[in-house]
């Protein structure tokens, strides 16, 4: 049974979690043994959130969720690949969850070695090559905009995401359309612990 919240009560949900982080008064729910029963059978999360595997960006935590509230997707720099896209067309289309939230944060180490490449033309190694590819467009559409700093290259590397996510998968640019889900990049604040919307406010609804 899927969550009966809109895109816009799926959100306010959060920014009242994040908040209580902020405040550190978090009341980490939904993690005691009778949540864990509940859900051995199903799951009806009310956000998708696809963030940055930073161990600083735990959204659990951010967001002061517990079992069963967010489907968590997480890459290096929030890359997407087709595995991610699966993933979170699950999410839409099984789950009917309302909400994606693409978390980016601060002082990025994806998004600096994507800004060295661009600033030294030296490729790294491995697959570390393959998120620097997939990262270094928004750090251009970031210095096209006038921006250096990375933590600006961040915010538009969120948005540019957003916008990837919508390009790339036909049913989720559909539930947008249709409003049965929305697709928010969202900028987190190391120092301050705040997530603040960055793109994508728009789509929420009412």
């Amino acid at each position: 049974m899927a969550t009966t919240m809109t895109p816009a009560q799926a959100w306010q949900k959060l920014l009242e979690g994040n908040q209580r982080f902020v405040e550190g008064t978090s009341n980490h729910p939904n993690q005691d043994a009778p949540r864990r029963s509940s859900l051995v059978n199903q799951q009806n999360p009310f956000a998708i959130i696809f963030g940055c595997a930073d161990s600083r960006l735990a959204a659990e935590i951010i967001f002061d969720l517990g079992l069963g509230d967010a489907f968590v997707v997480r890459t290096a720099g929030q890359v997407i690949d087709d595995a991610v896209l699966g993933s979170l067309e699950y999410g839409v289309d099984v789950l009917k969850v309302p909400l994606i939230v693409i978390l980016g944060h601060d002082s990025c180490g994806a998004v600096t070695a994507a800004k060295d490449t661009v600033d030294t033309g030296e490729m790294p190694k491995g697959f570390l090559r393959d998120l620097v590819e997939r990262i270094t467009p928004s750090v251009l559409a970031a210095r096209r905009a006038g921006f250096e700093d990375i933590n600006d290259m961040v915010v538009e590397h969120t948005k540019q995401t957003a916008e990837r996510l919508l390009d790339s998968s036909r049913s989720i640019s559909a539930a947008v359309a249709d409003g049965r889900t929305a697709v928010l990049g969202v900028a987190y604040r190391l120092a301050e612990g705040r997530a603040e919307v960055v793109s994508g406010a728009d789509t929420l609804g009412r």
